[in-house]
């Protein structure tokens, strides 16, 4: 019979001297230079298309403000109106009580709200300039766009002074590259970035050595094509060397608002392909509610987060990007607390159930729309953080100390998978703010170690309290 591979299998089998390390290998001498050979290609892809996760801090949400509504202060004034509005419905405990938090943990829960509130309302704050922000007349859009940079600009100066409460990420939807808006989208995006770069300050404030807050977004909307995933890297490129920022710097979201994003045209999912044109250029995917949904015709009464089409295009998009390092955030819902008292406790009850939802299918972050969203946003994220969070530790505790199986006293056997994934729940929760990292050495946990199991292969995240470092640092 013909080998396979002749030049790998020519060689005569390797021997070895036999006693307690077992009989001689089979395996002909070189054979593992053949197979390093031979994957080579495939290891390197590996690497590029899916590095895993970078354990840095995702926000819990993005909220969506028409551009020409945002000024520095928005952020405190969402904190502001959301305090009161709780108070008028009985306060943080009656929310508590609305989202299902327990008893027990509900006075905690509580007083770590009450401060978000106060330090940091908002974590990522969306100036729209499209669907929000509507059709304007260029010279107003323009000024809308400029505006923003210097918005988005002192957004990061009040994060490193502490001035003001300020997000930790922020940036601008454009208009998107369908014909129609393309133009239109293309001179925002370059006005928004220009402007940031030359005008906003932060290199002479010391606070960025390239012109560009860390927490920087830029969103992508109502993509349904690989070309227009392929122009924006195009434009990230002509940005990038003529505002002379470093290759690779600007990075954008994509926006699910479409079904052939879901089902192209040749009958596959398009997402992985757009991703690779991309270049490592893609952080997430968001989910759009209503303009998925309105374009597979669904009647508007029965459009939601958790309508069986609206589960189906998060499912496609969660395994599309598994290991990808591309993050994930749900919809909005357009249902928002703010009518009489009856309306506001069964609206808030619905956010908080619809957060709780996504949440423990994966998708940890999703918008908001209105600053009553707010309690309710934050007291189901940190429940669900700490809800679990003593059997986590105690899992985690025994994997580490594991001897040897079937003969262990624990009652949980986890797989190194199960492990990551504890570990991963853990270390969003420390980044959220749910859980502190004097909790985690309580418990026995060295958080260091906590982050290379959640990550592995990643480079380890600083310290997670630093407040100029949204990247890797934990809410305030």
């Amino acid at each position: 019979m013909t080998p396979a591979h002749p030049d790998a299998s020519s060689a005569p089998a390797t021997t070895a001297p036999r006693g307690a390390a077992g009989a001689a290998p089979s395996l002909p001498e070189g054979f593992l230079a053949r197979a390093d050979l031979l994957l080579a290609g495939t290891d390197a892809d590996l690497a590029r298309f899916l590095p895993g996760d970078s354990g840095t801090r995702q926000p819990v949400h993005t909220c969506y403000v028409p551009a020409d509504l945002v000024t520095e202060r928005t952020p405190a004034e969402w904190g502001a109106a959301a305090a009161p509005a709780a108070e008028e419905a009985g306060g943080l405990a009656a929310l508590a009580d609305l989202a299902g938090v327990d008893d027990a943990a509900a006075p905690d829960l509580i007083q770590r709200v009450a401060r978000k509130l106060r330090e940091e309302p908002v974590e990522d704050l969306r100036l729209d300039l499209e669907d929000g922000y509507g059709e304007r007349p260029d010279a107003e859009e323009d000024a809308d766009a400029v505006r923003a940079a210097h918005t988005v600009a002192a957004f990061a100066r009040n994060r490193a002074s502490g001035a003001a409460p300020a997000p930790a990420f922020a940036g601008i939807r454009f208009k998107c590259f369908e014909a129609a808006t393309r133009a239109r989208g293309l001179r925002t995006l370059d006005l928004f970035l220009s402007t940031l770069v030359r005008e906003g300050g932060l290199t002479e404030a010391g606070i960025s050595e390239d012109g560009l807050p860390e927490g920087l977004v830029l969103t992508l909307p109502k993509v349904s094509a690989v070309e227009q995933v392929a122009v924006m890297v195009e434009a990230c490129e002509a940005f990038e060397d003529a505002l002379g920022l470093p290759a690779g710097r600007l990075r954008f979201e994509i926006q699910m608002e479409t079904p052939a994003m879901i089902l192209g045209p040749d009958g596959t999912c398009p997402i992985p392909a757009m991703l690779r044109a991309a270049e490592g250029r893609v952080s997430a995917l968001h989910y759009g509610t209503y303009d998925y949904s309105a374009s597979l015709g669904i009647s508007g009464q029965f459009q939601s987060l958790e309508h069986p089409a609206a589960d189906h295009a998060k499912n496609v998009m969660q395994v599309a990007v598994a290991g990808t390092g591309v993050r994930l955030s749900d919809g909005s819902t357009n249902r928002l607390p703010v009518g009489d008292a009856a309306q506001r406790r069964e609206t808030w009850a619905l956010h908080a159930s619809l957060v709780r939802r996504s949440l423990e299918r994966g998708f940890y972050q999703g918008w908001d729309l209105h600053a009553h969203q707010l309690p309710t946003r934050f007291l189901t994220n940190y429940a669900f953080y700490r809800g679990a969070f003593d059997d986590a530790a105690r899992r985690l505790v025994v994997y580490a100390g594991r001897s040897v199986p079937g003969i262990e006293t624990a009652d949980v056997a986890d797989e190194p998978a199960t492990a990551r994934a504890l570990a991963r729940y853990v270390v969003r929760g420390v980044l959220c703010g749910a859980v502190s990292e004097d909790e985690l050495r309580e418990k026995g946990l060295d958080p260091e170690t906590v982050r290379a199991v959640a990550n592995p292969g990643a480079a380890a995240s600083s310290s997670a309290g630093e407040r100029t470092s949204p990247e890797t640092g934990e809410t305030p």
